[in-house]
C-alpha cells in the first residue's frame, strides 16, 4: 500500500478556506496584541492590504493586513520592510493570529 501523506494545513477560522501549510512555519513564538501568533514563509488564498508604516513589539516595521481571500475577515499581516537590520529576516514573511486560523489533517 502507498503512503499517501495528507498536508497539514491552516484555514480560516471563518470559511475554513485553505491560508497556510504546517511545513511554512518558521516560528511560533510570535506575539500579536490579540495573543499567539505563527511567522510563515508562505501564505495562501489570501489578498493584502495597503502598506502602513505600524509600531510593533519588536519595532518600527511595514506592514499590510492580510485577509482571506474568500471571506475577507483579517487574519494577520505581512511584513513588507524592516527598519532595524536584526528584524530584516521577517521581510516577505506572513504572521497569522492563532486564534483566526485552524488545523486541518493533524
Amino acid at each position: 500500500m502507498a503512503d499517501v501523506s495528507v498536508p497539514r494545513i491552516y484555514s480560516c477560522y471563518n470559511c475554513r478556506n485553505h491560508v497556510a501549510r504546517h511545513d511554512d512555519i518558521i516560528s511560533k513564538n510570535f506575539q500579536s496584541s490579540h495573543g499567539r501568533a505563527f511567522l510563515f514563509s508562505h501564505a495562501m488564498n489570501i489578498v493584502e492590504g495597503k502598506k502602513e508604516n505600524r509600531q510593533l513589539m519588536t519595532g518600527l516595521h511595514v506592514v499590510a493586513d492580510i485577509y482571506c481571500k474568500d471571506c475577507r475577515k483579517v487574519l494577520g499581516w505581512k511584513y513588507e520592510k524592516a527598519y532595524e537590520e536584526a528584524q530584516k529576516y521577517k521581510e516577505g514573511k506572513f504572521v497569522l493570529e492563532k486564534f483566526k486560523i485552524t488545523k486541518e489533517n493533524f
